[in-house]
């Protein structure tokens, strides 16, 4: 079957027992084929092709390229790393924020990311989430300032030959993934979390007047893709969840993100794109009747373990209108090879076989995990369906 075709299938649990390795829900952390490498692994997996070849991932175009591959000499940076937060494809700030290095010492060292945020990096692990010095929207003043960085038809947001970019996406033969900002994670971003969670009560009209210009951003690049471009499913970045739930409550949800999302889960339900997936660590579960039954947001990752996030009760709880991935614990990936055979073999047998489940790690795969482990995994699940593994 076409891989676009298998990937739709799986989703809408037509393919029972498919157990699909799929490069998308196999990412890792920037430094782990590096560190795999230090340590013997092949240097094929230095680059993502080389990755996906190794492992004999399928694979998923991310379209983080749709809007995120626009001009890299007006931006003057690439796109894909885009500093904290806004490594997401509308991407939802261009210009960027010039990157300003403010001081540093032997480990760390202080800079203007690009989304205009403060950020103390490790310079050890460059890449992982940084500490949080300070946030560009402070008040409504920087606000209205922000967001002229947020308009969808700034010309630096898109490909120079959007008719030619979009017939050579079109004609691959691989789910095409499209990704949004959703409404919480990005003011989180752009404000910081304390300040944010305070304008909820104190200032809701301006929490809701930055949501309204997400939702004008997202339906901008929405109406223009939809139209050139063959869309199989839309991502939502929110990272709204800790370990003990969401950071707001289900009904503040309901008041301020819900009929945003209404508006563009039903544009997108009027154009055939039903697969709508969301991506939040932490405990979502408060929220995911919402998402699933009043919004149709039906595809939650990474379903962290340990936020007790279980994918086998959501299963049985939600039977296949809600499609999963990840939900695989990272942390057995540490234990060694009899911990993650009894890890996979508790979920993704039932879960395959129920239908709608990409297994993988509940999020990026770091670099402690040791590659003969991460090895042994996906032969595991080669074994399941009765493929050949890889070699030794």
């Amino acid at each position: 079957m076409p891989n676009r075709e298998r990937f739709s299938a799986i989703c809408r649990g037509k393919r029972p027992g498919d157990v699909p390795i799929f490069d998308w829900f196999h990412k890792y952390w920037s430094e782990t084929p590096a560190a795999w490498v230090k340590r013997g692994a092949p240097k094929e997996i230095l680059t993502q092709a080389g990755y996906n070849r190794y492992f004999q991932l399928d694979h998923i175009h991310s379209t983080q390229e749709i809007v995120a591959e626009v001009n890299r000499a007006d931006l003057k940076t690439d796109p894909t790393q885009m500093g904290p937060g806004h490594y997401i494809a509308t991407p939802p700030i261009v210009p960027v924020f010039e990157k300003k290095v403010i001081r540093e010492d032997e480990r760390h060292r202080v800079e203007t990311a690009y989304g205009g945020q403060t950020v103390e990096v490790n310079k050890e692990f460059p890449l992982r989430m940084p500490r949080y010095l300070d946030h560009p929207v402070k008040d409504r003043a920087s606000w209205n300032e922000y967001k002229k960085r947020l308009d969808p038809d700034t010309p630096e947001r898109w490909p120079k030959d959007w008719k030619a970019y979009c017939a050579e996406r079109n004609r691959q033969d691989t789910p095409t993934l499209l990704l949004f900002s959703g409404f919480f994670g990005v003011l989180r971003e752009w404000a910081g979390l304390e300040r944010l969670l305070y304008w909820f009560y104190d200032d809701p009209r301006l929490v809701e007047e930055m949501m309204d210009q997400v939702l004008y951003l997202d339906m901008g690049v929405a109406r223009r893709v939809v139209k050139d471009l063959r869309v199989d499913f839309v991502r939502f970045w929110e990272d709204m969840a800790y370990k003990s739930g969401p950071l707001i409550s289900p009904a503040m949800f309901q008041k301020f993100m819900l009929p945003r999302y209404k508006v563009i889960t039903d544009f997108l339900h009027s154009n055939g794109i039903d697969i709508l997936h969301v991506d939040s660590d932490g405990n979502i579960e408060a929220l995911i009747p919402i998402w699933l039954k009043e919004c149709g947001v039906n595809f939650p990752w990474p379903l962290e373990v340990a936020a007790g996030m279980d994918a086998v009760a959501l299963r049985k709880k939600y039977g296949k209108d809600l499609i999963m991935a990840g939900n695989i614990d990272k942390r057995a990936f540490l234990k060694g090879k009899d911990a993650i055979r009894e890890e996979v073999m508790s979920k993704v047998p039932f879960l395959c076989k129920t239908g709608g489940f990409f297994p993988g790690l509940d999020h990026a795969i770091p670099p402690d995990v040791p590659f003969e482990n991460f090895k042994y995994f996906i032969n595991l699940l080669r074994e399941i369906v009765g493929l050949e593994k890889l070699p030794e």
